[in-house]
């Protein structure tokens, strides 16, 4: 499925209504999503930008539509984000795959966190994956021709330190590499771990691309 029937959900809701009353300026950013191909669970978020507080709301469509605002990593207005993507969310496995094979990386991937959203002019999908073998994937695939502009592999040990909630459980004396890498199924449970990380991915990129 592409994001832009999430949308059209979206904007046809009386959450949406209520919200687009209150923030007749916001403008369509980003969608953020989890495949999780282990369990079968998924998470459908869109983000808007409101210029007027210099926040990003962040709506959730799973079971029921939720909004949170959220800080934004920087002072920088996101550029806005097309509804028409070229990528469908079951394709980007297979996109994946492919370039995988051209690199000769063998593992499988358990579960992807996919961002989209508009860089310098640009549809880019910003994908994080974790794979068998305690590794992370990090990859950028152009929407308009599915070409991966980057893709590198890391230990998913380098990953997990940079999100607070799992360096907590470290701090508590269970800094092992075996349970740590246990708490890396308690992803789905983390949102705001997984928003703030997303916010980071495109602060780097858009730091990159400068």
């Amino acid at each position: 499925m592409k994001i832009q029937p999430f949308i059209e959900k979206l904007e046809s809701s009386k959450e949406f209504e209520d919200f687009e009353h209150k923030y007749k300026d916001s403008f369509l950013v980003a969608g953020f999503f989890i495949l999780d191909y282990e369990t079968g669970q998924e998470l459908h978020q869109i983000d808007y930008y409101l210029p007027s507080e210099k926040k990003v709301a962040a709506f959730t469509m799973d079971e029921k539509i939720t909004l949170q605002v959220l800080e934004t990593m920087n002072e920088k207005v996101p550029e806005r984000l097309d509804v028409r993507t070229n990528i469908d969310l079951e394709s980007i496995k297979g996109i994946l795959q492919d370039e995988m094979k051209n690199r000769s990386i063998t593992e499988d991937i358990k579960k992807i966190i996919a961002v989209v959203q508009t860089i310098n002019g640009k549809k880019i999908w910003v994908l994080n994956c974790v794979l068998t073998g305690m590794e992370i994937l990090k990859a950028h695939v152009e929407d308009s021709n599915k070409i991966v502009l980057k893709m590198e592999r890391s230990s998913i040990m380098d990953y997990i330190k940079k999100m607070p909630a799992l360096e907590q459980v470290k701090g508590q004396g269970q800094g092992s590499e075996k349970d740590l890498a246990e708490q890396i199924k308690k992803l789905d449970k983390l949102k705001s771990e997984l928003k703030k990380q997303r916010m980071a991915v495109s602060k780097k990129q858009e730091e990159a691309d400068e």
